[in-house]
């Protein structure tokens, strides 16, 4: 069994024009103070990283290192990136908010800017060491996920199979430079769940780099089994965010939401802690199957302030760690080891 890396924090919710969560620098300093020792950075923020650059040179990528006050950068995250690669046309004038200005309004652009921005950030991640690139797979079929009207015969696997093809070069790419694709599996996504990751992986042929970035949360706010769900895919989880959600349904509102904002749905996320993720069976689970990469928090509470959940989350996570052991815990109580003895044991002398 392997160890647990952490804690550390994905930056993406706490970012702002004002120190300390301006730059790189500041904000890491904060998240050294608070007791993180990971970093996990938003690729399309230029206020913690310019992909152009990391890209190209490995002694940029060197310098960012150098920025983090002693912490690690533990992924680069391309959740909004990763996002516009596939498309619905009726999400497209609220999708256009994670592209730059220059391709709004042009999805056949705004896709192409993505798939490039996302083979950067591969090339990015090889350059920085690391071996796993968070994101989205976006989604053609969203719109239809509950089946009325009936969907047409062969419109899913039409979808997965169109979805698999603009995936296909970056996955090419990932397979180059030695970078897995940890998918988000979250509702909105065409990949929100354990049959929908299978549709995709297969569509891609079993493409090598397709693998999965594990939230909890969003197992719960769907009724899965998040806990069994490591038992089926731990092959699979390459990167892993540490969230807290609950799910209180009423006579008024259940797994849709009714439209509400986050403070009144009946699922919503919370801080650690505060939710009804069994953090304890995740996090045993995961060692169980050998999980040796980071455990990232990622904040999103509608109720608690961020900066008492970021602190609270550090000593959180720090506490769900376990230190594997050297060796097993009744080999006191053990023999001697030979086949001589197990044949004896067996009745086979």
């Amino acid at each position: 069994m392997s160890q647990i890396k952490g804690p550390a924090i994905f930056l993406a919710q706490f970012a702002q024009d004002e120190p300390p969560f301006n730059n790189l620098s500041n904000i890491s300093q904060w998240a050294k103070d608070l007791g993180y020792i990971g970093v996990q950075l938003p690729g399309w923020d230029g206020r913690f990283i310019d992909l152009d650059k990391a890209a190209e040179s490995k002694q940029y990528c060197d310098d960012l290192k150098g920025q983090c006050n002693g912490l690690e950068i533990t992924e680069i995250s391309t959740h909004l990136i990763g996002q516009l690669v596939a498309t619905h046309p009726a999400y497209d004038i609220l999708l256009d908010a994670f592209a730059p200005a220059a391709v709004h309004n042009n999805t056949k652009a705004r896709t192409e800017w993505a798939v490039d921005q996302m083979i950067k950030a591969i090339k990015a991640s090889r350059n920085l060491g690391l071996s796993a690139l968070p994101t989205f797979s976006g989604a053609l079929l969203w719109h239809t996920f509950y089946p009325f009207p009936q969907r047409p015969a062969g419109l899913v696997e039409l979808g997965f199979n169109d979805l698999a093809k603009r995936w296909q070069p970056i996955l090419n790419a990932a397979e180059e430079n030695g970078v897995d694709l940890a998918y988000e599996i979250h509702p909105t996504e065409d990949l929100h769940d354990g049959v929908t990751f299978e549709r995709f992986l297969a569509a891609t042929g079993n493409h090598p780099r397709v693998h999965i970035l594990y939230d909890p949360s969003h197992f719960v706010l769907q009724c899965l089994d998040y806990v069994g769900y490591i038992d089926c895919y731990h092959e699979h989880i390459k990167a892993f965010h540490v969230k807290d959600a609950e799910f209180n349904p009423s006579p008024r509102s259940g797994v849709y939401g009714g439209y509400q904002d986050w403070v009144d749905r009946p699922g919503r996320f919370r801080s650690l802690g505060d939710g009804q993720v069994d953090f304890k069976r995740v996090f045993s689970k995961l060692t169980q199957y050998g999980y040796s990469s980071w455990a990232v928090l990622e904040w999103e509470c509608c109720l608690k302030d961020a900066e008492q959940g970021a602190r609270e989350s550090a000593t959180f996570i720090q506490s769900m760690l376990i230190d594997t052991p050297k060796h097993a815990f009744d080999d006191f109580a053990g023999g001697a080891v030979d086949e001589q003895t197990n044949r004896r044991i067996l009745g086979l002398e």
